[in-house]
């Protein structure tokens, strides 16, 4: 439940798009500090969605953008560093979602826990490139201490619904177990789906039967 467009195949429609919403430019050198940065990270999203983070280049998305090879190095070190922070806006963008994605529903109930596991697969489908660089940073979040700080917040944010199904405002060792068990599972179901193995295994999943199912099974929320 650790995070927010389909984007399983972006088109260059969509980068004319994307360029023509940023208003990118024709003449480079009347690009505002902060919104060069942005663009770049714009940029280097919309290619790791079309080709993943493996096939991503500077060069790229530089054009993309529309800026000399030399413009990124004005706001970032190197080519991993630009990844970064494409995987810390889609975190950040996971973790709204997750909740808007509870807010209507009453605190304690187990609606908010379906919520939460509608809204992460849902975020995987739409963007499987930023959500695959996510977990592709895992390894590495002790050296970049946003990452590390989000990923945590936001398996926080799980582990406190949890903990308002038990009645309580505050997180015990059962919450975060429970919390665990709940990323676990529709974090691998995420992966199932993007990565078609469900569609290959000829499996009809009703997704909402399937979250209500695992959230009975793991939480017992009062009321």
């Amino acid at each position: 439940m650790l995070e927010p467009l389909t984007l399983t195949s972006v088109t260059m429609s969509e980068r004319e798009w994307i360029m023509t919403k940023t208003q990118i430019p024709n003449k480079r050198g009347n690009y505002h500090h902060g919104d060069l940065r942005a663009q770049l990270i714009e940029a280097t999203r919309v290619l790791v969605e079309e080709k993943g983070p493996d096939h991503f280049s500077v060069s790229e998305a530089c054009r993309v953008a529309g800026v000399s090879t030399a413009a990124p190095y004005k706001h970032f070190k190197n080519k991993e560093e630009m990844l970064q922070e494409v995987a810390l806006e889609g975190m950040h963008r996971h973790r709204d979602q997750m909740l808007q994605e509870v807010a209507p529903h009453p605190r304690g109930t187990l609606a908010r826990i379906v919520a939460l596991g509608r809204v992460y697969v849902r975020f995987a489908e739409e963007e499987p490139g930023v959500f695959r660089l996510m977990f592709a940073f895992s390894d590495d979040h002790d050296k970049h201490e946003a990452l590390e700080d989000t990923g945590e917040e936001t398996f926080k944010v799980v582990q406190q619904e949890v903990a308002w199904c038990r009645g309580s405002d505050e997180i015990e060792e059962q919450d975060i177990h429970q919390a665990f068990l709940l990323w676990s599972f529709v974090h691998g179901l995420s992966f199932l789906r993007i990565d078609g193995k469900l569609n290959a295994m000829d499996l009809a999943i009703d997704l909402e039967q399937v979250l209500n199912d695992i959230a009975r099974r793991v939480v017992t929320p009062e009321g």
